[in-house]
C-alpha cells in the first residue's frame, strides 16, 4: 500500500469534507515516500486543521520516489489533472519551473506582511529559486550520514564510527572476522545519484559545471574507485532500495550510509542494539561538502477559483512554517529547513541526538544538481545503470567505466 493505514483514515474520517463544512475548500495535494512522510502528516494534519477549519486536505497517492513524483506531475499536467500542491526533490524542481507547471510564489510571498521573520532565510529558500523568483518552499532538507549498530562495532573492537572510507573498508574487515557477513550497505541507489554526487562534492567538485559533464577529471575517478574500494572491500549485497534498511533494523548489517531522512523510520523499525548516526565519511579528510537532499513544496495548482488557491498556499505555507518543519525533524530525520523550528527543538534535539548529525554538517549544504533539458530523468538512470555495474562486478576498470560514462552523459546533455 502506498499510503499508511492510519493515515487513510485520518483522511477518509476526520478531515474530510463534511456537511457540516458545505463551505469548506478543498484542496489536493501529492508527496512522496509513504514510509517516510505519512507519519509527519499525520502530525502535522490537526494542527493546520485546528488553524484552518475551513480548508479540507485530499491526499493523493504518494509517488514511490522522487522520479517518480516527477513524472506524475508531467503526465498529469499533460493530462489537466494536476494537484494544488506537490512536494518535489529539490533536484526535481527546475524542470517544472522550466515547463511553466509550477508557478511563482513571489505575488503570494509579496502579500505577507513579515514572511522572512516567520523564518523563511534566505538560504534556504535560494533552493527553490530560479530566475531570481522563490518557486518552491523547502519541506524537509537531508544530508548523507552514517548509521551504525555500536553493540557490533565493539564486538569488533570498534569503539567510534569511522572518519573516512578507509576506516570504513578496514572496519569491514573486522567486522566479518566478528561474524557479520554482510557488514555494510552504502546507499549507491538513492534517487538522484545521491551519493555519487556526495563524493564528489566531498572533493569540492559538483557533477555538472556550466550545462556540462564535470566528473571526467580526476575527482570523477577517486569517487568511483572509492565505490569499488566500498562494494569490494566490504562484500555489499546490491539490495532493493526498498529492502536496504531492514538488514541494519534486523541487526545484521553494522554499517549503513545512508540519508537523515530515515532516523526515524530506522529508529521505530530496529531490533535491540545502541543506534548512533554519525558524519558522513571523507576521503581522507572531512568532506569539503555535500548534497542538500529533500524536496520543496510548490504551487501546481490550475484552479481558476482564488479561493482554492488560497487555500493552496495556506497549506504549503503552513507546512513550511517553524510548526510543520519542527513537525518534519520530529518524525523524520530531516533538519528543519525553517529557522523558527530551532527554537522549538533545543530540548528535542539534546534527547534525540541522532536526529541532530544533520544540522552538525548544515554548514556543508551544496546544490543537489539536476541535469538539464529532457533528458534529465534519463540520466539519472543511465549513471545508476553504470554504478550499478560496480556493485554487481560487471565493471572492474574505473577508469573504462568513467570514459565510457562521461560520452554517454555528455551526449544526453542540452
Amino acid at each position: 500500500m502506498k499510503r499508511s493505514t492510519a493515515l487513510a483514515a485520518v483522511l477518509s474520517g476526520t478531515f474530510a469534507a463534511s456537511a457540516a463544512w458545505a463551505e469548506n475548500v478543498t484542496i489536493e495535494v501529492g508527496y512522496p515516500y509513504s514510509a517516510l512522510f505519512d507519519v509527519t502528516f499525520e502530525r502535522i494534519m490537526p494542527l493546520f486543521k485546528e488553524a484552518h477549519p475551513d480548508i479540507d486536505v485530499k491526499f493523493r497517492a504518494t509517488y514511490d520516489n522522487y522520479e517518480d513524483g516527477t513524472n506524475t506531475i508531467l503526465r498529469e499536467s499533460v493530462a489537466d489533472k494536476l494537484p494544488d500542491i506537490t512536494f518535489q526533490g529539490l533536484n526535481r524542481q527546475a524542470i517544472l519551473v522550466e515547463k511553466g507547471i509550477a508557478r511563482s510564489l513571489e505575488p503570494f510571498i509579496a502579500r505577507e506582511a513579515d514572511f522572512s521573520k516567520d523564518g523563511y532565510h534566505e538560504a534556504m529558500l535560494d533552493l527553490g529559486t530560479f530566475g531570481g523568483e522563490v518557486h518552491g518552499l523547502p519541506f524537509a532538507v537531508s544530508l548523507p550520514v552514517g548509521y551504525y549498530n555500536m553493540d557490533a562495532l565493539r564486538k569488533a573492537g570498534i569503539t567510534e564510527p569511522p572518519k573516512t572510507w578507509d576506516e570504513v573498508v578496514e572496519n569491514c574487515g573486522k567486522l566479518r572476522d566478528a561474524g557479520y557477513k554482510n557488514p555494510l550497505f552504502w546507499g549507491w541507489n538513492i534517487t538522484g545519484n545521491w551519493f555519487f554526487q556526495a563524493l564528489l562534492w566531498s572533493q569540492g567538485t559538483p557533477i555538472l559545471k556550466d550545462g556540462k559533464v564535470n566528473f571526467d577529471g580526476p575527482e570523477g575517478l577517486r569517487a568511483l574507485e572509492t565505490m569499488k574500494k566500498l562494494f569490494r572491500g566490504c562484500k555489499m549485497l546490491n539490495l532493493a532500495i526498498g529492502d536496504a534498511g531492514k538488514p541494519f533494523a534486523a541487526g545484521e548489517v553494522a554499517m549503513h550510509f545512508w540519508s537523515t531522512s530515515a532516523v526515524g523510520a530506522i529508529e521505530r523499525a530496529k531490533g535491540d542494539f545502541e543506534l548512533r548516526t554519525s558524519e558522513y565519511p571523507g576521503m581522507g579528510e572531512p568532506p569539503r561538502g555535500l548534497p542538500a537532499g529533500g524536496n520543496s513544496g510548490m504551487l501546481v495548482s490550475t484552479s481558476d477559483d482564488p479561493k482554492q488557491v488560497e487555500a493552496a498556499w495556506k497549506f504549503l505555507k503552513f507546512c513550511t512554517s517553524g510548526v510543520g518543519a519542527a513537525a518534519v525533524a520530529e518524525t523524520t530525520g530531516y533538519m528543519p529547513p525553517n529557522k523558527a523550528a530551532n527554537e522549538l527543538l533545543a530540548d528535542f534535539y539534546a534527547n534525540n541526538p541522532n536526529k541532530h548529525t544533520a544540522v552538525r554538517q548544515a554548514g556543508l549544504l551544496r546544490d543537489w544538481i539536476a541535469y538539464p533539458g529532457d533528458n534529465g530523468l534519463a540520466i539519472t538512470q543511465v549513471i545508476y545503470d553504470h554504478i550499478e555495474s560496480i556493485v554487481t562486478g560487471d565493471s572492474d576498470d574505473m577508469a573504462a567505466l568513467q570514459e565510457e560514462m562521461v560520452e554517454e552523459v555528455s551526449s544526453m546533455l542540452p
